[in-house]
């Protein structure tokens, strides 16, 4: 069961996510963020992956490719709060190396300047 959760704090869109990231639930979140990006002023994005339990290709190309429209204007992309399932296909797929990853949503915050 995937479940998206959303809070923004000025420019900064915080997505909770749990359970699966798939090619099921990919376009979700896909959406949810273009939206956010193009129409609710949001410049930067903390995903906080806490409970995500499972992610394939369609969730990486997802992170991808909001990583470089977030890039696009100025902003700053942060994940937070990889279990090792997830921080495993992480390190697979060479996303440790591009994004800047937290240990926690308040760590992540902090790294983007925001209380």
């Amino acid at each position: 069961m995937f479940a998206l959760e959303t809070e923004k704090r000025d420019q900064v869109l915080i997505v909770r996510l749990s359970g699966e990231l798939d090619h099921h639930t990919a376009p979700e979140l896909r959406t949810a963020l273009d939206r956010a990006i193009d129409g609710d002023g949001v410049r930067d994005i903390v995903l906080n992956l806490s409970a995500l339990s499972f992610m394939d290709s369609s969730g990486i190309g997802v992170l991808l490719g909001r990583y470089k429209k977030v890039q696009s204007v100025g902003g700053r992309l942060v994940v937070c709060g990889l279990g090792p399932t997830v921080r495993r296909i992480f390190e697979l797929a060479g996303l440790l190396k591009i994004l800047t990853v937290a240990a926690s949503e308040a760590e992540a915050l902090d790294a983007l300047g925001v209380a």
